[in-house]
């Protein structure tokens, strides 16, 4: 008997989104949009992958990466007094007509409305403001240190490299879904539709999903992959207890739970995964 084939996607499981203790940071880095209950998913999921081992037949890792400048950060908006924009700040179209809030550089203001405009549009988030966050090339780019030690080993064991995906590089649109950007750009190929990671997770019997944030990035990344391959709905295991929403948004991620499981997801836990490992290592000998 021929067992599933299994595969892990590990969506932005980077410093900058976990809860880290102090013991855990950098020279006294400090985590810039940090998930409560995050440094504990990382922990399970690390945990999974280190006891799953081989079990497991890829890992693809989806990493949030951003310029400081981006239409997402308050360096790129400025209130209608002139002062600056504080984090966490939703601006919406009616704001950037009214004069509310304006982009610090004038000329881009048709296509800052733009954006608002078609984003709005599409109806899925209200633009936020967010920390400066995932810079490229930060402490707080790098992916937790538990998960990156257990797919490094698990890298060694198999022969097989873990696939990484940036997302997030173009700093004229959000870009939550590894899939996809929010308001994608033809002039950008990076914000189109991502087939290639498509046609990676489609190759697996199961795609077990982690990462954060449940309510943002995990959410738009797996509702994605469902519209643009809605026959994969039935083959994602979302890991409930590695993922956890950002502060303020739990609802937004217990709707996105309840709609996935419609669509004939299955959601679970790492413990209740665990055993499968065993049990499909065995049928593969038959």
């Amino acid at each position: 008997m021929t067992r599933k084939t299994v595969h892990l996607l590990i969506i932005d499981p980077q410093n900058d989104f976990c809860d880290l203790p102090s013991d855990a940071r950098q020279g006294g880095e400090t985590p810039a949009l940090p998930v409560p209950g995050a440094h504990a998913d990382m922990l399970r999921l690390a945990a999974l992958i280190e006891r799953a081992g081989e079990g497991i037949d890829g890992i693809t890792i989806t990493l949030d990466s951003h310029l400081r400048l981006d239409i997402a950060h308050p360096g790129f908006w400025r209130q209608g007094g002139g002062e600056p924009v504080a984090p966490f700040t939703p601006i919406r179209a009616v704001d950037v007509r009214t004069g509310a809030f304006q982009p610090r550089v004038a000329e881009a203001l048709p296509r800052a409305a733009a954006y608002l405009g078609a984003l709005e549009a599409r109806g899925r988030y209200v633009h936020m403001v967010w920390p400066v966050h995932c810079e490229l090339g930060s402490w707080g780019h790098n992916v937790h240190a538990a998960v990156q030690r257990a797919y490094s080993r698990w890298e060694d064991a198999t022969g097989v490299n873990a696939e990484k995906f940036l997302k997030g590089l173009n700093p004229w649109t959000e870009h939550y879904s590894a899939i996809r950007a929010e308001v994608p750009s033809p002039a950008s190929p990076d914000t189109l539709v991502n087939n290639v990671l498509l046609d990676r997770l489609a190759s697996a019997d199961e795609i077990l999903v982690a990462g954060e944030a449940g309510s943002h990035c995990v959410k738009a990344t797996v509702e994605d992959i469902i519209a643009y391959r809605p026959t994969m709905a039935a083959r994602i295991v979302l890991l409930a207890d590695c993922m956890s929403p950002v502060a303020g948004f739990a609802e937004q991620q217990t709707a996105f739970i309840e709609n996935l499981r419609a669509r004939g997801a299955r959601i679970a836990t790492a413990g209740e995964i665990l055993p499968e490992f065993s049990r499909s290592r065995g049928a593969s000998q038959c």
